[in-house]
Parts: structure tokens; sequence; C-alpha cells
């Protein structure tokens, strides 16, 4: 069996709380950016590591991940890929795909996931050969996405098709709020033994000035209550024992939006 082919994952800060990242195929050298928050911080990374820019892979329209779209397809000519439902709010999209669409980047095949319920149309990139997922705003470490332009259904099975990734795919998102998920987390799953162990190293991470990402899909179905909807003890906790699995998950939501 061959070896995997190598990617190269640039992950840095932006804005207040959004990531950038970079992604860069060696043997081709092309760099995609997974969205643009801020202009400044993707010049910096490209500096750092001595890429230039060929794409943006836009994963939503909120303009905390489209801002520095037209300032960096200005300053590279680069390609802006993005979701086709929301192709009219995307700033200098170029190319537009939808669920289940698949285009090369370099070597690694990039496909696109449907994902919508923090808005009407995202789309989450999985490259199966780097084992590697970009969920933007729809799967957070120990969270997901506040509907804003979807219902609890929506999110409900956008979620059901990432777990259904290989358990262990990294899961690059959109915003470090992984701290304040924890604490949400341990108020609906308090026994678990898996999330009071990651609750500490979370701490441990932010305070020591650390990103909390990546994570896995393996790692968020052990500790993630969103994606915990099936755990019997969660379902008692709830006093939904007989619910089904999505209402379980809109109760969830709607606690964390009361949180």
């Amino acid at each position: 069996m061959s070896p995997l082919p190598r990617l190269d994952i640039e992950q840095f800060t932006c804005r207040s709380d959004n990531f950038g990242v970079l992604i860069h195929d060696p043997e081709s050298g092309l760099t995609a950016a997974i969205d643009a928050p801020e202009e400044a911080p993707i010049l910096a990374a490209l500096r750092r590591r001595g890429w230039e820019l060929d794409f943006i892979f836009t994963t939503h329209h909120h303009p905390d991940h489209v801002e520095a779209n037209l300032p960096l397809k200005q300053r590279f000519g680069l390609t802006i890929i993005g979701p086709e439902a929301e192709k009219a709010s995307i700033p200098g999209i170029d190319r537009t795909v939808s669920d289940g669409d698949r285009f090369d980047f370099g070597r690694f095949e990039v496909q696109a996931i449907a994902t919508p319920g923090h808005t009407a149309g995202e789309i989450s990139y999985y490259l199966p050969q780097a084992k590697v997922a970009f969920t933007g705003d729809t799967l957070f470490a120990l969270g997901c996405g506040r509907l804003f332009e979807g219902t609890p259904a929506t999110m409900f099975r956008s979620l059901s098709r990432l777990i259904e990734l290989p358990g262990d795919t990294s899961v690059y998102c959109g915003h470090e709020y992984t701290e304040s998920n924890a604490r949400f987390a341990l108020t609906i799953d308090p026994e678990n033994p898996a999330l009071k162990e990651r609750a500490k190293e979370i701490a441990r991470l932010r305070g020591a000035g650390r990103p909390t990402l990546p994570t896995t899909i393996a790692l968020e179905m052990a500790t993630n209550p969103f994606l915990r909807w099936h755990d019997p003890r969660i379902r008692v906790r709830l006093g939904m024992q007989d619910a089904s699995d999505e209402e379980v998950f809109a109760e969830i939501r709607k606690r964390k939006d009361h949180f």
C-alpha cells in the first residue's frame, strides 16, 4: 500500500475568535485558505510558510468568513470556491459546489458535504486522503453552530452526516469556542469521564494561550453533547427517555441558546 500523500496545514487566529486555516500540497505547490476571515493574519501565515495563495474554499457567507475574499483575490488572482446555494452572498466567487460534488486540489480529492443549519447553504469540505474535514460553523469542538438560517431538524441532519466520517478524521472549524462549550457540555453530560478529562485539558491549553483544535470525529462522538443524543444518561437528565434523537438534539440546542 502506498503511503498517504502529505497535506501541510497551518492554523492561526483571526479577528477575535476566528480560526484561519491554510492547506498546502507540497508536491503541486498549491495552497488554499479555508474561508478568509481577515487579510493580515492570512498574509502573515503565507509569509511564514513561504506559500502563495491559489484558492479560497468558502464554507458559508457570513462576513467573518468572507471579509478578505476580494483583497486576497486582487492580490493573488486566486479562485474562490463556495456553496452554490449562497453564491449571491459570497464576494468574488468563481466556482460553486453542491452536496456530493468533488474536485481536485493537487493530489487530493475534495468532497463537498452540504451541512446547512447555521446558514441555509453551508458546505463542509472533506479530504479523505488527508483524513481531514473543515466544518466551518456547523460542527465545533464540543458544540455546533447557532441556527441563524436553519431549524434543529436541518442541523441534526447535517451533524448526522458528519459523524458518518471515519473516527480518525481530523476536524478544523471556524472558531475557538471550546472552553465555553465545555462549560455547557458539563451541564448536559456531567458524569462523562472523557468529557471531564477533556475539559481539564482544554483549560490547560487555553491557559497557555494554545488552540484546542483540531479535534477528531471520534473525540467529538465521545464528548460533544450535540452528537450524543442517543446516550441514556443524557436522556434521563433531560427527562426525554422516550423522545426521538432529533428531539433530544433540539432540546440541547435550545438550552445552549439560553446558557
